[in-house]
């Protein structure tokens, strides 16, 4: 039996920041992390496009939160403890600067997640954290003085507190369900609409700034925000806010349902193609792309309105004709038909339910000296640097707490 202080089962994002928080706050514990996968901060390594969305720049609390489908309000009082404003702070005081790029994400100046990995495994090296690779554990169980850890080809590895940290994983799952935690059914969420439709095809990489896109049938499930055409159908970040707060409403329809696109994103549109018909009445309506839409996404939405003669000008149209232009560009309806995973970004909804945890210390309900934090727990965010904000504040809280004592 290997003996430690402090385990943290999990060597991904929220799991190494306990193991130092704690490792740092009180040197004397032994403390070690234990992984199941070959290599350590895997998600860390690809986030970003290899480049690492530390975090955003949202430096209010209150503001926070509002990002998050799941777990906002128990994430208002852990974000005035940590928060982006703490976690550029923990960075750059080991020596990695962080940029923050137009949209507000935030990456280390070098564009690459090997500073972040490098930092934070140095941090747990000076610490004394101690860090194995290629340990599966297939059972927790509690003991009269801690807990023990069954691996399946590393013996047991016993610990007077114990952190499970493993993200998205249905075995963790598992295994956590056995001590008596209620698991929410995990669904997916920040992920990209299969769409098949004859205004999208060979349009691949055009985009537009500022659509709107809604769920029809589902008032409240809208969002705002680049549009991207993909070979699939949909893409870009409106689509992925909107992923992220349907994701349980979605994954009950089987991602199969209807969507209404505003691909121009302005208010009063009506009013202003009627000052377009006036003001270009003797020009030709496909020819002359209005609203800085791309000019054969413009051809595609005209088509549609059965507006496509090369000769038809803005003072031709009727009114049925100028209402039905309308429709395609504010409210164009279009079925989606499945989803796809967004690049290496995706997130799961779903994990321990938060009714279970003390969010003043991330330690279970349920459990003394059992704490949760990351993907394990029913937490999740929209993308822009949410998802691991939330993890290093998770981590950084239970590892000062699990450093007390002992």
């Amino acid at each position: 039996m290997k003996n430690y202080d402090i385990l943290v089962i999990g060597g991904g994002a929220a799991g190494y920041f306990a193991a130092i928080a704690c490792a740092e706050a009180n040197p004397s514990l032994r403390t070690c992390i234990v992984e199941r996968g070959r290599e350590v901060l895997s998600k860390v390594r690809i986030s970003g496009g290899g480049r690492c969305n530390v975090t955003h720049a949202c430096f209010e609390p209150s503001e926070l939160v509002k990002h998050y489908p799941r777990g906002s309000r128990e994430l208002l009082g852990v974000f005035h403890r940590f928060g982006c404003r703490e976690t550029v702070r923990w960075f750059e005081s080991r020596g990695v600067k962080l940029k923050i790029e137009s949209d507000g994400r935030m990456f280390p100046v070098t564009n690459s997640s090997e500073t972040i990995v490098n930092c934070l495994q140095k941090a747990a090296e000076n610490a004394r954290v101690e860090t194995l690779t290629g340990v599966r554990v297939e059972r927790i169980t509690a003991s009269e003085s801690g807990w023990n850890a069954s691996t399946t080809h590393h013996g047991v590895f016993f610990a007077k507190k114990i952190m499970v940290a493993a993200g998205s994983s249905t075995a963790v799952w598992a295994l956590l369900a056995d001590l008596n935690h209620t698991i929410v059914e995990p669904v997916p969420s920040l992920f990209t609409f299969n769409i098949k439709d004859s205004r999208l095809e060979g349009l691949l990489g055009l985009s537009v700034p500022k659509a709107k896109i809604r769920i029809a049938g589902e008032k409240k499930l809208t969002a705002e925000g680049a549009l991207l055409i993909t070979h699939w159908g949909v893409s870009g970040p409106a689509v992925l806010r909107l992923s992220a707060w349907g994701a349980r409403i979605l994954h009950r329809l089987n991602y199969q349902f209807l969507v209404h696109i505003d691909w121009i994103g302005e208010d009063d549109v009506a009013e202003k193609m009627s000052q377009i018909k006036e003001n270009l009445s003797k020009k030709t309506i496909i020819a002359n792309p209005q609203f800085g839409l791309p000019a054969r996404l413009w051809e595609r939405l005209v088509a549609a309105a059965d507006l496509a003669s090369p000769n038809l000008r803005w003072a031709d149209i009727n009114k049925n004709q100028f209402h039905n232009l309308l429709a395609q560009l504010t409210d164009g309806q279009y079925k989606v038909n499945g989803k796809s995973t967004f690049k290496d970004e995706f997130v799961t909804s779903g994990g321990v339910s938060l009714k279970e945890i003390d969010f003043r210390t991330f330690e279970s309900k349920i459990h003394k000296n059992l704490f949760l934090a990351g993907e394990i727990i029913d937490v999740d965010a929209i993308t822009g640097g949410f998802n691991f904000q939330a993890a290093w504040a998770g981590g950084w809280i239970a590892g000062k707490e699990m450093s007390k004592n002992l």
